[in-house]
């Protein structure tokens, strides 16, 4: 029984469907239904989401409109929170975002910058 366990630890691996890559950029975003801009600072990317860092607590499964930088083009996917987390001894939140909507140029435009980092 020992012997599968320590076969699961050593076979498991990371279940993403897209590759993620260290992204470090500001981002705006808008919360739908509301009417002022705000800005993060983004710390991975893929084409199915990003991770982001502020200092505002924003709720699971908030719908999000994004402008993120991608060496000359602004990319702007609208997303959900997939997660929200406070870190710890700070004043700060890191958040999940979900790509639910995704032009499919600025999308592709996104996979082929992902492919050149890898």
């Amino acid at each position: 029984m020992l012997y599968f366990k320590m076969m699961d630890r050593v076979s498991s691996k990371e279940n993403r469907s897209f590759p993620r890559i260290n992204f470090h950029s500001k981002v705006h975003y808008q919360l739908r239904g509301k009417p002022e801009f705000d800005s993060a600072v983004t710390s991975n990317i893929s084409c199915g989401g990003m991770r982001f860092s502020n200092d505002k607590f924003i709720s699971t499964s908030t719908a999000i409109m994004l402008e993120v930088n991608v060496l000359n083009r602004v990319l702007r996917p609208i997303g959900r929170i997939a997660w929200s987390q406070p870190v710890s001894h700070s004043n700060r939140n890191h958040m999940g975002v979900e790509f639910i909507e995704f032009d499919t140029l600025e999308k592709k435009y996104l996979k082929e910058f992902i492919n050149m980092q890898l």
